[in-house]
This record gives C-alpha cells, structure tokens and sequence, in this order.
C-alpha cells in the first residue's frame, strides 16, 4: 500500500543496572564502529521517528531505539529475573530513572565491543540525555545531540488557571503520599500523575533544564555537561512558545564554544520531511 516501508533492524533486549528489562530496535549493521543511543521522547516509543534513524544510519553507524520508562501513556515493564511487573510510561514515569534506563543502554552497546557512543535526545528525550551526561560525567558518550529540545513548562503556559489547579492538586496527592495517583481528568485533560505533572510543569523540577522562558534562572544542569553538544532546532516547532531563534540564542549562552546549534527551516517537532537534512548535521558532528 501507499506510504508502507521497511526497514530492516534486530529486536533487542537488555538489562538496566535496576535488573529492568527494556525492549529496543537495533538499526544499521551488526558490528559498527560507532552507535548513537537513541533516546525518544515523553509517551513515544523505539519506534518513533523511524526515517530519521534510519536515514543516520550507514556502513559505519548503528543506532539503538529503545522503550525507555516514558514510553507509551501508561504501561509496565519486567524485572529481570522476577515475576514483577512496574508501572511506567508517560503519565506515571519517574524523570530521574532516566539515569538507569540511559546507563543500561550504554553498556548495551558497550558489550557489543562499540567503544564510540553518542547519545541523542529526541524532544523530553533531550533533558533526559543532559541530565544523564550532568550525572554521569561524561562515561563512555563521545556526545550529545538535542533534537527539538524545549521546555515542557512552557507548554503548560498557555493555560496559567488551569495549570494552576491542576498544581494545587498534584501538590496536595504528593503530600498525601498518593505520588501515582492520575489526577482527575476534571483537572487536567491528560493521563498524568501527581508526581510526573509536577515535574513536568511546576518549572522547578530537575526536569526543567532549559529555562529560556526566566532568562533570570541559571542553566547549572545544562552549563555542566563537557561533552561536545549538537542542538538542531525546528523552524514551525508547534509547541515553541517563541522563535527558534531566540531558543537557539539562549543554547549559545550556555553551552560551551564550539558547540553546534542549527534551526532547520519549514520543519515541525518531529523534523518531518527533513530528515535527511538532519541527518547530514548529525554525520558531520560525529565524524562520518
């Protein structure tokens, strides 16, 4: 049928320092000198954005997807070993597991004999690859790329009232103790619970790292990494709350020199459309 495709990659499965077994797609060739570690964004899934990671991929370049704890609205993931499901997925993630589910897809890759690693973030997937580097302190990524990073607290601005209640909410489950519990869809029209929301929206959470929106505010978390940054911003992004421009000016504040940012024109979140584009800005950060 019209617009069907295929690509041909591995089914991959592997385990996080946590014992949590995450499920992955393994694109390009079996044995490559370098693998960009895929990270997708708040709901999505290893299958997001499946031209672009095909169009990085070449004879030299894999790149390993993989359903972080973000994935999907709400679902649930194994335990090694254990006959133990966990809740997951965009409503209920916890922000900072990122750290477990990014550590085990490096030493995925890493023991597969790959020494050369990029991380690369897409959407939510970019705080979650910073902070991971902030963390981490640079073990065994070579760097990162941001594919449309931006702050998720701005999105929520567009409603002040309703985010408003909705924070009076999700403030009084977490005193409660009820961190999980989705608030009422009365409150907020999306599958959220206490703990993600306030995360994602109350705009002081060690989620929010990109904080153009208070040019007051400092960057710590995005100031400390010293890996070397890749930033591709999309023109028409539709869930900017400014210019992509004034986004990208506010990146060369607080990365260091040297560090790449690129506004790729006509295009929205997702790149659609320009993916081989993006592809060429990615091949020439990482040296193919």
């Amino acid at each position: 049928m019209k617009g069907d495709y295929f690509i041909p990659c591995r089914r991959v499965r592997f385990e996080t320092p946590k014992k949590v077994l995450l499920d992955g797609l393994w694109f390009g060739p079996k044995k490559p000198e370098q693998v960009i570690v895929f990270v997708h964004g708040l709901s999505s899934s290893t299958f997001s954005m499946s031209s672009l990671v095909n169009a990085l991929t070449d004879e030299n370049t894999a790149v390993l997807t993989f359903n972080n704890r973000g994935f999907e609205k709400v679902s649930k993931m194994r335990l090694a070993g254990k006959r133990k499901w966990i809740l997951v997925g965009g409503a209920h993630e916890v922000f900072t597991d990122c750290l477990d589910d990014i550590n085990g897809a490096v030493r995925f890759v890493q023991g597969k004999g790959v020494r050369t690693v990029y991380l690369a973030g897409s959407s939510t997937g970019c705080q979650k690859s910073v902070y991971w580097a902030y963390k981490s302190k640079k073990k065994g990524v070579k760097g990162l790329i941001l594919l449309a990073p931006l702050s998720d607290y701005t999105i929520s601005k567009d409603d002040k009232e309703k985010v408003g209640r909705a924070l009076k909410v999700a403030k009084r489950l977490v005193r409660a103790g009820k961190h999980h519990e989705l608030l009422p869809l009365s409150v907020w029209p999306q599958l959220q619970d206490a703990q993600r929301f306030l995360s994602l929206y109350s705009g002081d959470s060690q989620e929010e790292i990109f904080t153009y929106w208070d040019p007051k505010r400092k960057a710590k978390t995005l100031e400390s990494v010293r890996l070397p940054v890749l930033v591709l911003l999309a023109e028409k992004d539709e869930y900017a709350d400014r210019p992509a421009q004034k986004i990208g000016d506010w990146f060369a504040e607080h990365l260091k020199i040297g560090d790449e940012i690129v506004v790729v024109p006509r295009v929205g979140h997702s790149f659609k459309g320009a993916e081989k584009q993006v592809a060429r800005h990615v091949k020439r950060f990482i040296g193919t």
